[in-house]
């Protein structure tokens, strides 16, 4: 894969020779690229219906990606990606793990996004969305619970805290964990891995329409356990607020913190405040999803506000990205002409370019100078170039499909290696994608992966909004370049090779 940087960078010293930086990772949950005003204004060349002001300004101080990608087209299987630097195959659920009650996918002693930053002697922190799974214990038998989360008001599943397999078995000192983050069905906040009551008086009940404060923070998975102070509207006030603690307190150690944000804004249920640190949100814009973009945005201020306020911020290596595309707009939205997507096909869950191309930029003042790169890069990178920044050494086995992207960052070329392929899935419907410049295969498979079937193939170059009238496996001429391709994948996935080159050096 041939790719160039466009734009320069600045060459500092060695970042061995430099105190080690923060680090603040912020993933959004389905915020697709036409979510943010600079990519609308910058790379469409359209007026934005809704303003991002604040993660504007820090994308003009990074690096822009324009081929950043969420490692899948869906939440559960990307986090998966991007805690373990592996891609979801390699995992006992190919598909994602998404029930808070699910056997986790983290094996015993493997690296993970908070274990590489910790070894090295870093205070880490995890904040917001989980959806990986973990312990927890059934009252009744004193074994592991592995019920369903839709499950009936008389389940005997303690919830009163994690037992096991949660943010601290990843490498995270301190975690603040929504399970579902906001969409449910279980409707929970844990604080070091305990149950954290909203209010004093809160109590753990089965919530229906009946007795939530906000009935509609059910309607995306419906009824389950949940706080009985839970409010939708007030969690990214509360979820913000613990990262503004969390930098605080971190900031006057000695040592370096790495916090990963995982805001579960803009999922549905679409449920915005009526205003967040003084400024208006519930119908600030045509519709409540684009509502909940404007208190992203400010959560996102928030976040950094407090790393100038603790004089850190230009010590700090920050990186935006998104679980997965954009959301197929309601029709509110819709009549806006806001489209999340931001001009590519596809959206959330899809294996078009709108269903895994996401907003992805990196700042660190005075080591990365502003500008766009073409470089082909995907939310699994960060383990690896996590790991490289702090000096610690990854096993060959292990984040095989996390890509070093510090030399890129820092403009040393001469030492970072680029991918000539890469491996991405797309959702539900069990598609998995292979790119290989300037070529697209879309394979369709099943749940038990038991059948591989092209459907699609697409040449991104001449065709880069994938435009089904040129879906060229429907010409005999690449039947050959088809075949070979599939096979080539299949080889990839079969054999466990790296999809990622090794040069965490």
């Amino acid at each position: 894969m041939k790719k160039f940087l466009c734009s320069a960078l600045l060459i500092t010293s060695a970042v061995s020779a430099a105190p080690k930086p923060n680090i603040v990772l912020i993933m959004a949950d389905d915020l697709g690229l036409g979510d943010i005003s600079h990519h609308v204004r910058t790379f469409q060349n359209k007026t934005p219906v809704v303003e991002t002001p604040n993660i504007d300004a820090l994308a003009q101080q990074g690096l822009w990606f324009t081929d950043g990608h969420s490692a899948t087209a869906l939440c559960s299987p990307t986090r998966y990606c991007v805690m373990s630097g592996n891609n979801n195959y390699r995992s006992y659920a190919p598909w994602g793990v998404w029930g808070t009650f699910r056997e986790t996918a983290f094996r015993d002693g493997e690296v993970t996004l908070g274990s590489v930053v910790k070894t090295a002697g870093y205070q880490t922190g995890f904040i917001g969305k989980w959806h990986l799974g973990g312990d927890f214990l059934d009252r009744k038998t004193g074994e592991l619970y592995r019920g369903a989360d839709r499950d009936n008001p008389e389940s005997q599943v303690d919830l009163s805290r994690f037992v096991g397999h949660g943010p601290k078995f990843c490498g995270f000192d301190y975690d603040f964990t929504l399970p579902c983050g906001i969409q449910g069905p279980i409707y929970l906040a844990y604080e070091n891995e305990q149950w954290y009551p909203i209010k004093q008086d809160s109590e753990i009940v089965f919530m229906n329409n009946e007795n939530a404060i906000h009935p509609k923070d059910l309607t995306s998975k419906g009824f389950g356990f949940g706080d009985s102070n839970w409010d939708t509207r007030n969690i990214g006030d509360l979820i913000s607020r613990k990262a503004v603690d969390f930098i605080d307190e971190k900031a006057k150690k000695d040592a370096p913190f790495f916090l990963y944000y995982c805001s579960p804004m803009v999922h549905v249920p679409h449920c915005p405040p009526d205003e967040f640190d003084g400024v208006k949100v519930n119908g600030a814009t045509p519709s409540r999803h684009m509502d909940m973009i404007v208190e992203l945005d400010l959560q996102v201020k928030r976040i950094v506000d407090a790393l100038k306020a603790n004089g850190v911020y230009k010590n700090t290596l920050l990186v935006f990205t998104s679980d997965n595309g954009g959301l197929q707009v309601d029709p509110e939205t819709m009549a806006t002409r806001h489209r999340s997507n931001g001009g590519w096909a596809g959206c959330k869950n899809s294996p078009l370019e709108g269903g895994h191309r996401v907003p992805f930029f990196a700042l660190w003042p005075g080591h990365i100078q502003p500008g766009v790169s073409s470089e082909f890069i995907s939310n699994t990178d960060m383990l690896a170039t996590f790991a490289a920044l702090v000096g610690t050494p990854v096993p060959k086995n292990e984040a095989q499909d996390s890509n070093n992207l510090l030399p890129l960052l820092t403009h040393r070329m001469d030492q970072f290696v680029q991918r000539d392929f890469i491996v991405l899935q797309a959702g539900a419907n069990n598609e998995v994608i292979y790119r290989k410049d300037p070529w697209k295969l879309i394979i369709q498979s099943d749940h038990h992966c038991s059948f591989w079937k092209p459907k699609a193939l697409y040449n991104l170059e001449e065709n880069p909004t994938e435009n089904h009238k040129k879906n060229l496996i429907k010409n005999p001429e690449y039947n050959d370049l088809v075949e070979k391709m599939k096979q080539e994948y299949l080889d990839i996935r079969t054999s466990g090779v790296r999809t990622a080159p090794y040069n965490f050096q």
